[in-house]
Order: C-alpha cells, then sequence, then structure tokens
C-alpha cells in the first residue's frame, strides 16, 4: 500500500472503493490527473506504476466520485509529508543500520523513561526539539541507567506543537521533528547505547485536524468520517467523532500494518498503544453494552502477530480500568498485551505522598498496591508516579502538587525521592517521565522545554536516580530480588505511618531484598522489622544521604546482623536508623 519505490520508479497503490476514476498528480505531471490514471483491481483497490519516479518526489491522490465530486488526498499510508496540509512524498526506504544487532533487554530489568521530542532537548526555545536533538542526550540516559525510552507520538500532527495524540498522518513522522531518516537514526543510536525504543501509537482515533482520511473518497453517512471511520453512535470518542471503522478489513488491515512497519521497517523495540479501553469500548469503560468486539479482537490479531514474528518485542497497553485481561495471553481470552500501566498504583502511591497530613496516609491502600500483580506476573504492569497525563491536565509534577511553587522544599524533594523509591523497587517495570530525576516542576506543556541546567544543579538528586536504577537492574549483584516475581508485604504499621515490604526471586543471600519506608516527619533511632535470613544485612540505599541533596539529614543507616526470633512473621529480626519521609533497601551480600 501506498508509494512503493523501486530500481525503475514507483509503484502506487490506494483503497478508494467509493471513487469512479483515480490518478497519482504532483508538480512532476503539473497536478494533471490524466496523466497517471490507477488502475482498478478488485475491492476498492487502485493501483499504478510509474517509470523514473523515485523517493522525494512530491505526490497525492486525485478521485472523482460517482456524483462528480473532484477530491485531492494525501496518501493514507504516506510515509512522509511536506507537513501536515502538503504534500505525500515517496519515502526513501534505504537506510544504513550499520552493526545495528540490538538485543531487547530482559522485560523484568527493563527501566522506562518517558519523553516528549519537541520538548526534549530543543536547541532552542521557539523551536521544537527533534529526533537527533533526542541523540544528544543518549549518553546522560546511559550514564542514568536507563535502559528504554518510551517516545510519545511522533507522527504527523498539525503543526509544530503538540502532544502528538492528533495523529494526521499516522505512517508519516513529524516534519518539525525531523522526519523518518532522522527518527531511524534515532533508534539506531539509542540502540548503540544500549537503550530500547518504544514508541507510543494512536489507534483509539485519528485527527482530528487536517485529517485527509476523513471522507477519504466522499463516501460517508450520518455526516460521519467515511470509510477509515465508524459513520455512527461507535465513532465518538473523546476527541471528536472519529474512531476507526475496526470492523472493516481494510481499516484493520491499516492500522495492522502500521503497528509492523514500526517495529519491522523502523526497528522500534516496543509499542504502548495510547487509550485501549476506547479500542475496546465506546466510553473507555467496562460496560458490555457499549463494548466494541472489533476493536478488541483487532488488538488481539496485532499482538498474536507480533509474538508469532518478534516475541522479544514489547506491546504495552494504556488501559487504566485495572483489566488483568489486556495483559492476560490470547489463548487464555486476553488481549496479549505484554504489560499495561498502572492507574491504582500511581493514584494510590501519589495520594499518600500529597496528603497534607501524615495521620491522614492511607498505608493499608499503599501496601495493597505495592503487592498487586496483574495475572499473577509482577512485570505485567508499568508503574509510575509521573507520566504525561499524570503531569498535566490540571495536575502538575509530583513536588508541585506537594507543595505549589516551592516544589524544591525540604517537603516535596523527600516525599518525592520517597514515592519514585518505591516505583523502582515494587513488581512492575519502572517508569519515570522526562525531568522528573531533575526534580522538574510546575506541570507539561507542549512548548516549555526542560531545563537541563537543573540536571547540573540538582545532580546529587540524579545521583540518587542512578543508584535507585542500579539496584533495580541488579547491577551490583546484590539485589537480584528487584527482578523477581515474588513480594511480601510483611509489615504496616498505619500507626507509626511505616512499612516493609520484601523481594526476592529465587531467594538466597543477594538476591532476597528488604524494602523500609517511613511515610511520616518522625526520625526512628532504632526501627525494628522482621528478616527472612540470619547473617549480616546491608543498607544498599538510604535516600536521606546528603549526597543527594544538601538539605537532607544524612541520617545514619548501618547494616547489621539479623537476630533469631519470630518477628513480622519473618524468622529473624534488625533494628534500623529511620529518617522521615525515606526508604531504605537492604540485603546481603551474595
Amino acid at each position: 500500500m501506498g508509494a512503493i519505490p523501486h530500481a525503475a520508479g514507483t509503484t502506487f497503490r490506494v483503497w478508494a472503493p467509493h471513487a469512479e476514476a483515480v490518478a497519482v498528480v504532483g508538480p512532476f505531471n503539473d497536478w494533471n490527473h490524466s496523466a497517471h490514471p490507477l488502475t482498478h483491481e478488485a475491492d476498492g483497490y487502485w493501483a499504478a506504476d510509474v517509470a523514473d519516479l523515485g523517493p522525494g518526489t512530491e505526490y497525492k491522490f486525485w478521485l472523482r466520485t460517482a456524483d462528480g465530486q473532484e477530491l485531492t488526498r494525501n496518501d493514507p499510508y504516506a510515509r512522509e509529508v511536506t507537513h501536515s496540509a502538503g504534500s505525500s512524498v515517496v519515502p526513501t526506504l534505504d537506510f544504513d543500520w550499520q552493526d545495528d544487532h540490538f538485543e531487547m533487554p530482559a522485560w523484568n530489568t527493563l527501566v522506562i523513561y518517558e519523553l516528549h521530542v519537541g520538548t526534549f532537548n530543543p536547541r532552542t526555545a521557539d523551536q521544537p526539539g527533534t529526533f537527533l536533538d533526542v541523540v544528544e542526550k543518549l549518553d546522560y540516559l546511559q550514564q542514568l541507567g536507563i535502559n528504554a525510552i518510551e517516545v510519545m507520538p511522533p507522527t504527523e500532527f498539525p503543526g509544530g506543537r503538540s502532544w502528538g495524540y492528533n495523529p494526521s498522518h499516522p505512517f508519516a513522522l513529524e516534519t518539525d521533528y525531523g522526519g523518518p531518516q532522522a527518527f531511524k537514526e534515532l533508534v539506531k543510536q539509542a540502540h548503540r547505547h544500549g537503550i530500547a525504543v518504544i514508541l507510543d501509537v494512536v489507534y483509539n482515533h485519528f485527527g482530528p485536524g487536517d485529517l485527509d482520511l476523513w471522507q477519504f473518497d466522499g463516501w460517508q453517512e450520518n455526516d460521519g468520517g467515511g470509510i477509515y471511520f465508524y459513520n455512527d453512535w461507535r465513532a465518538e470518542t473523546p476527541w471528536g467523532h472519529n474512531r476507526p471503522d475496526y470492523s472493516r478489513p481494510e481499516v484493520r488491515r491499516y492500522i495492522r500494518d502500521n503497528a509492523l512497519m514500526w517495529l519491522e521497517d523502523y526497528r522500534v523495540d516496543g509499542l504502548r498503544c495510547d487509550s485501549i479501553s476506547h479500542i475496546r469500548n465506546v466510553d473507555g469503560s467496562n460496560d458490555p453494552s457499549r463494548d466494541l468486539p472489533d476493536g478488541w479482537s483487532l488488538m488481539k490479531w496485532i499482538n498474536e502477530e507480533i509474538q508469532a514474528k518478534m516475541p522479544w518485542k514489547i506491546t504495552i497497553a494504556e488501559d487504566l480500568q485495572g483489566n488483568e485481561y489486556i495483559t492476560r495471553a490470547p489463548d487464555a481470552d486476553g488481549q496479549g498485551f505484554a504489560a499495561q500501566w498502572d492507574a491504582a498504583f500511581v493514584n494510590i502511591l501519589r495520594e499518600a505522598l500529597t496528603t497534607p497530613n501524615d495521620a491522614d496516609r492511607n498505608l493499608s491502600a499503599v501496601a495493597q498496591t505495592l503487592a498487586q500483580a496483574y495475572n499473577g506476573d509482577a512485570f505485567q504492569r508499568v508503574i509510575y508516579t509521573e507520566s504525561h497525563d499524570e503531569v498535566a491536565n490540571g495536575k502538575s509534577r509530583v513536588p508541585e502538587e506537594i507543595m505549589p511553587g516551592e516544589a524544591h522544599g525540604w517537603f516535596p524533594k523527600k516525599r518525592a525521592t520517597l514515592g519514585v523509591a518505591l516505583v523502582f523497587t515494587a513488581p512492575g517495570v519502572p517508569m519515570l517521565f522526562q525531568g522528573q530525576e531533575f526534580l522538574a516542576d510546575g506541570y507539561f506543556s507542549d512548548d516549555q522545554p526542560l531545563q537541563w541546567q537543573r540536571a547540573d544543579e540538582l545532580g546529587g538528586l540524579v545521583h540518587l536516580y542512578r543508584d535507585l536504577i542500579g539496584l533495580r537492574r541488579n547491577l551490583t549483584g546484590t539485589t537480584r530480588g528487584l527482578t523477581g516475581q515474588h513480594t511480601e508485604v510483611f509489615h504496616v504499621n498505619n500507626d507509626e505511618k511505616t512499612l516493609a515490604f520484601r523481594r526476592w526471586d529465587a531467594g538466597g543471600a543477594g538476591d532476597e531484598t528488604i524494602i523500609l519506608a517511613n511515610f511520616a516527619d518522625v526520625t526512628h533511632d532504632s526501627y525494628t522489622v522482621g528478616l527472612p535470613a540470619a547473617g549480616r544485612w546491608h543498607v544498599r540505599f538510604n535516600s536521606d544521604w546528603q549526597g543527594y541533596d544538601q538539605q537532607f539529614g544524612n541520617f545514619e543507616s548501618m547494616g547489621t546482623d539479623a537476630e533469631e526470633g519470630s518477628y513480622d512473621g519473618q524468622p529473624f529480626h534488625a533494628a534500623f536508623g529511620l529518617a522521615p519521609y525515606s526508604v531504605l533497601i537492604i540485603s546481603q551480600d551474595a
């Protein structure tokens, strides 16, 4: 489908079932629709092979309808456009991938960093950033310990600034970001840094702006969107009446082709699929009367295709309804996603962090969400305290929520780092949002670049994140439990606002990892918790260390030998110093 360049020219193919005639036009034939007509193949498909046209050629499709309308449309499969309201461009498919033989990190070691190309690292404040600007920060991300970036939707949208969730051309990469070749360069360079690329894709709606898919070949019903869209009540979304028609085989193939293109041709390592709840249900709810079975089966089909061809690539759903069938295997009536964003974790933990009074923090709810796992798999959920949705839409960054206008104060720093320490120790795939590691404040906006000088000014906090990521990935060989399937929350003290839990893989020294968290502005000189084994237990991480921030208390939390005697349901116990709003990570040498 689309424009397929080859040695002797370009083949053009388009689906327009209600057209009476179709041609390809552009500057190469002075936009003359009689010069290069397409031949009707079957079932509404039209095609032509045009000699001597190669990559870089601008073109559009001209269509004549049964009632005499003449329409000029961009190619639905265009991989490149001059701009969102411009022309399609015959793509350059060749790219020198050089020695790219990237191996996806094991999913239980993934640490995801969500970023927005336009604001991540722009060269000037008045121009959006590009894919190559992201490349410039890959050394930084690698040193931080990140091994996967999740790129907010970079497909062509109206104008130069957007979150990306309003795709005009689902197959084309945003011109202002650098286009398809620059995106391939980003993927190649990320792989060289040991970093996977997960692409955010939007299949729950298209548009609404600069959308040539709308009434593409002139046909529509009920003033609807025509052949690519539902034309009845099923079209309704929070973003307009523009839901794709998941029941049409040609539209299903269009979306499936899109997903596989990113994974195969662009070599991305996974897809994060936006608002899956609005693909399986008109309202994005669990009301069965509003279900869209064709949407469910479409995403299941795509996941089955990916698992059959590229089982090492990850698909992540944003469903946010706590529906374990989203990540259940297709042969067990599931949709087949590898993981899903966990709304319960972020909502419960953020509430505990932002509640003003210590006495009002609900540690029972925190304990429950810490131990949650979909279908018994610790890594079927993505967990976070900040994402693009959680730091906008009327909400702000966690430190800003804690103390508006004073996000760099002691309370915001301490409680924000408490939260992120739990993100990196709880079962799940941890995710950061850009700038979180250097206390980006305010809220996310597509015209507000990150302030990178803060990475230097708050280098201690960046160090804290680097230490947490190293422990989460077990880079020192002492915390394998953080990559394991097993979790037990064995200590919940709602009066003192402290909790403790353990993570383990196979068990034993160097594996069993204890996390002790204090949700109150209280210092404990000696706080006793149960331990699963005898011997020496070392404090691997203390979030109160002054090396992370000069405002922190540097309260001493020393390693100690376990004492025999049952405590918290564990056979041994020991006492540790515990600072206010602090987290300790404790384990034994292997």
